[in-house]
């Protein structure tokens, strides 16, 4: 028999879930900022690994907040925890056990977990060592604990043989040959939006979300319009930026990141479009795809 199972991915804001996805699979198909919270949706990717086929489920970080928007990520990130065979927690080795702490009593339902401790490369193996010695009076909590870094070697066998150890005997639930459940019309929004976080500053990007208004595919070339949404005028006017330069930039910097996905060249075109209070207001969040229960 085959293995198979959902493997959700959890940690903080910016713990580098969607890096640590891109890294595995070996593509770019998760968007990834230096930013936290911008992961908002759930989203698979998907990876064979010698006989077996494991769904990964990109997160948004656990986190609380008032805003609307906010509290739907959470509500992601807690239904990707309990419809799961199993669970990697990311930790930073930096980070303190609070927030796998908070993790333990977010997991209800007891789904048995992986520990990753990342980025630890930034500390010296002393470090490492007694950040390990920490997590030791929960070892009956965790299967196991692996050190990783991603800018440094090459451990993602290590991870997936993990993994695969603790997931189900059964038939494989999606065709081999695909690394995601997600529309390509959501990976070029997805893609869009992490230009805005890479290229406007403070909180803008958080008050922005993207609409696909219309792909045209020709032999060629990839035609995208998109509307960047923000919630005020002012904000219009820094995404578009003097002369336009802001909003040339995001799109340069978006067509970079679509046009190896797309295996094309792309003309994106960008459209600017004011929603008030769109993150606070449930009807406007259901126009933009994020459906509350």
């Amino acid at each position: 028999m085959t293995k198979c199972g959902y493997v959700s991915v959890i940690g903080r804001p910016n713990a580098g879930k969607s890096s640590l996805l891109n890294w595995l699979v070996g593509e770019k198909i998760n968007m990834v900022s230096h930013k936290a919270n911008a992961t908002r949706k759930r989203a698979n990717t998907i990876i064979m690994h010698k006989d077996s086929q494991i769904i990964f489920v990109d997160t948004p970080g656990l986190h609380k907040q008032e805003k609307l928007i906010n509290q739907f990520m959470l509500e992601e990130a807690l239904k990707a925890m309990g419809d799961c065979d199993l669970i990697l927690f990311l930790a930073p080795v930096t980070d303190k056990l609070v927030h796998y702490e908070n993790f333990l009593k977010e997991n209800k339902k007891n789904i048995k977990h992986i520990v990753l401790l990342t980025k630890v490369d930034f500390v010296s193996n002393s470090e490492l060592l007694a950040k390990i010695d920490e997590y030791k009076k929960y070892k009956n909590q965790y299967e196991s604990i692996i050190p990783i870094s991603i800018k440094k070697g090459r451990k993602q066998d290590i991870i997936l043989d993990e993994v695969v150890y603790h997931l189900p005997q059964s038939p494989y639930l999606f065709d081999t040959e695909i690394l995601t459940t997600t529309h390509l019309r959501e990976i070029y929004k997805e893609f869009i939006r992490e230009s805005v976080f890479d290229n406007i500053s403070d909180e803008i990007p958080y008050e922005t979300d993207v609409i696909i208004e219309k792909i045209e595919e020709k032999p060629n070339v990839e035609v995208i319009k998109a509307t960047i949404i923000v919630e005020k005028p002012t904000q219009k006017g820094m995404i578009i930026g003097k002369g336009g330069e802001a909003i040339k930039r995001i799109g340069l910097n978006a067509r970079k990141k679509i046009e190896p996905l797309a295996g094309k060249k792309v003309y994106l075109e960008l459209f600017v479009s004011v929603k008030r209070g769109w993150s606070k207001n449930k009807t406007s969040l259901k126009e933009l795809g994020y459906d509350f229960e």
